[in-house]
């Protein structure tokens, strides 16, 4: 691989811990339209999906709702949550510190959210100057995760081949649509009890070990040569 020229990192979850916040707004759309969900239910079974896709999921299991009433949901559901954002939100520990000493590498964000949100999530948390317009939304690409296009899309905007990024995820769906797109990936999982990370991904469970983790696999061509691999 060479050195991991460009580092792609998902945003919720992974830089800022967003997700109780869009769990607890998602919670009070779909009740609201007779879709039984609690915030629970987003880190237990749906963390990293697409809003539509939860909505699919639970159609399936409880009934349809007005496909009329669901981009007026979405629509309030995201600003209410975007107001949050704003005020509540706070970074995942470690990755300011993360962010800082990997600095010198080319960098973007890569996520399902609208670009406002993850505009908006990386202001909050003051994280926003080291990604510039480097901002890679899967309603941009038309393309979401667990699909690799999204990566591989973001990699090309970039200027990079996908063997010279390193992924950065916390949800599986991330890691796998990051693997399938052929980019080495390290895997932040803050749940290592219930959740398994994929295999071939790099697992860590903070961000404080990610430096470390980035100047390894920087290493590896070089320690392969030595050993005359």
């Amino acid at each position: 691989m060479g050195r991991p020229l460009c580092l792609l990192f998902d945003c919720d979850g992974t830089l800022v811990d967003s997700e109780p916040l869009l769990a607890d707004e998602m919670a009070t759309a779909l009740n609201a339209v007779g879709l039984p969900f609690q915030a629970s239910d987003y880190v237990g079974e749906f963390r990293g999906a697409r809003f539509r896709r939860i909505v699919a999921a639970l159609e399936n299991r409880h009934g349809s709702v007005d496909p009329a009433a669901l981009e007026p949901l979405e629509a309030t559901m995201r600003a209410n949550l975007n107001r949050r954002l704003a005020t509540e939100l706070t970074p995942i520990e470690g990755a300011s510190e993360a962010l800082a000493a990997l600095a010198d590498y080319p960098m973007g964000v890569v996520s399902n959210g609208p670009e406002s949100k993850i505009r908006t999530s990386l202001v909050a948390t003051g994280l926003d100057t080291l990604f510039g317009d480097r901002l890679f939304s899967a309603y941009t690409a038309n393309c979401w995760k667990p699909d690799p296009c999204l990566y591989r899309y973001a990699a090309s905007a970039l200027g990079y081949s996908p063997e010279q990024c390193l992924a950065i995820e916390d949800s599986v769906v991330g890691v796998k649509a990051a693997l399938a797109a052929g980019m080495r990936v390290v895997h932040l999982n803050r749940y290592p009890d219930v959740e398994e990370t994929p295999e071939g991904a790099i697992m860590i469970t903070s961000m404080f070990q990610l430096p470390a983790v980035v100047a390894r696999v920087v290493m590896e061509p070089v320690l392969a040569r030595a050993a005359g691999r």
